[in-house]
């Protein structure tokens, strides 16, 4: 009697480490799952924000293109002027876009000539924060 329950006891202590070990393993694997699953939403919500946020920089560009074109005193030579854009309808609600303008006179050909660089930031969030994404946009453009 005393050799079977020796036997019993050696299965129950070896059934033990068995659950120990499959504990282990479904609980890391459990990890690595939880772990994947927040890297793909990171991923799929870069992939959606980035183009947005390219889309506030370039919508703020054309706005200071048609400005700095049609209304030069918005962007007056030999000065720097900034402008900040908060977008609140439609799909780059919560983005933001500051751009910078500056005017040069430049001679070609005998001809002077305006050239503005216009350089436009879209952001979405605040930096360091987990879903913080930008995009810089500039453009040379000339009054000629």
């Amino acid at each position: 009697m005393s050799g079977s329950a020796t036997r019993g006891r050696r299965r129950a202590g070896f059934s033990l480490v068995s659950a120990v070990f499959l504990l282990v393993v479904f609980t890391t694997a459990g990890a690595f799952m939880v772990r994947i699953a927040g890297v793909q939403r990171a991923t799929s919500s870069f992939a959606l924000l980035g183009p947005k946020a390219y889309h506030a920089a370039r919508s703020a560009v054309e706005w200071t293109v048609h400005q700095a074109l049609f209304a030069p005193a918005s962007c007056p030579v030999g000065l720097t002027t900034t402008s900040s854009f908060n977008f609140t309808e439609g799909g780059l609600q919560g983005f933001r876009a500051t751009v910078e303008c500056t005017a040069e006179i430049h001679t070609q050909a005998g001809t002077p000539a305006i050239f503005y660089r216009i350089t436009a930031l879209g952001e979405y969030g605040s930096f360091g924060e987990r879903d913080y994404v930008s995009r810089r946009l500039e453009v040379t453009i000339t009054d000629a």
